[in-house]
């Protein structure tokens, strides 16, 4: 498909969700495309009360801002799409932790020009197919090129596979014998050096908070410098105070609570400091439970670039205002450009290789 066609299809795209984003379920809307994702947006929030409207709202207006003609033509030009090749049959396990997971993987394999078999998350079936829907509709050489399933993936020429470390080895095991690209777990980080302003802090609970901490780019580990405050990580997730009134949420920060009391030392129990929204606590791991930020302190920066060098595999987006190689500002961490490949490996690519 020439890349022309292929641009047009996302920008219709980028623009329906738009009008999603900022359009009422309850308006009456008669765009029968419209009306279509707002009858679904309907039904996510009772399927999977992790996915709240105004999440579902944030993630729709993200993919509304990446999916603009500059940005489209940026992602798909250094690509050679239109070529002689035979499609190939490409299996994609998603996760279920956010909104919209799983919408890049299969906008790779269509821009690429192969055919998705995709396994979804019990919990989170709902919207992909939505949006497959509309684009087949408005590219006819888009019919057929995705199917959604529960059972088990067959018949595939390559596997796109996210999950967690646990999983991930189940993965490599079942999938071994195809190409692959299989994610593992990994975690968003902030380096702070208490020169932050007030609208990076606000920015910074955008990266720990939104979508409940449960995205593989939320920030989940902090390193403050020695003499730091902990009260302006404090002050600054007020702005998610409303979670209090999320019952999923609030369990699992109440267990989590008790389950990182039960398990500390009295003698480290003043590591642990909590805000009846959050729990920080000092720690050296990345992947902390809902409603729980490691953080961990450090005297030199220079100390910070040498562990972000060393778990590299473990991390995948950091957020700062220093110079730190890679890093995106505050408040971008669930921001990530069309061309911001989870992990690092070029999903496009590899797909245009498999010919």
């Amino acid at each position: 498909m020439k890349p022309s066609r292929i641009k047009n299809s996302l920008v219709r795209l980028g623009k329906i969700l738009e009008k999603t984003a900022n359009t009422s379920p309850a308006s009456g809307e008669k765009d029968p495309y419209l009306s279509a994702f707002l009858s679904v947006i309907k039904l996510v929030p009772e399927k999977n009360p992790w996915f709240t409207p105004e999440h579902l709202q944030t993630a729709f207006r993200y993919w509304a801002n990446a999916l603009t003609p500059g940005k489209i033509s940026k992602w798909i030009d250094s690509y050679t799409l239109d070529r002689d090749f035979t499609p190939k049959t490409i299996g994609i396990v998603t996760a279920g932790n956010i909104p919209l997971v799983g919408l890049h993987d299969m906008l790779s394999v269509l821009v690429s020009g192969h055919k998705a078999v995709i396994k979804m998350s019990s919990q989170g079936n709902l919207l992909l197919p939505a949006i497959y829907k509309f684009l087949s509709a408005i590219n006819p050489d888009w019919k057929n090129k995705v199917e959604f399933t529960d059972g088990n993936l067959t018949n595939i020429d390559a596997v796109i596979a996210t999950g967690s470390d646990n999983t991930a080895r189940y993965f490599a095991y079942y999938f071994g014998k195809y190409p692959h690209i299989i994610r593992k777990n990994r975690n968003g980080i902030a380096v702070l050096t208490g020169r932050e302003t007030e609208e990076e802090m606000e920015g910074l609970a955008d990266d720990m908070m939104l979508y409940f901490g449960l995205g593989c780019r939320n920030v989940s580990k902090i390193f403050i410098p020695e003499d730091y405050d902990l009260n302006r990580i404090f002050k600054s997730s007020l702005k998610y105070t409303h979670y209090v009134n999320h019952r999923k949420y609030m369990n699992n920060f109440r267990y989590n609570k008790a389950v990182l009391l039960m398990s500390t030392d009295a003698n480290q129990r003043n590591a642990l400091l909590e805000n009846g929204l959050i729990l920080l606590k000092k720690d050296h791991r990345y992947a902390s439970p809902v409603g729980v930020i490691y953080y961990e302190t450090y005297q030199r920066i220079e100390e910070v670039k040498k562990i972000i060098e060393h778990d590299r595999d473990k991390i995948q987006v950091v957020v700062t205002n220093t110079d730190l190689p890679g890093a995106v500002p505050f408040g971008k961490a669930q921001q990530p450009e069309l061309w911001d490949y989870a992990d690092g490996v070029d999903t496009v690519q590899f797909l245009l290789n498999l010919n």
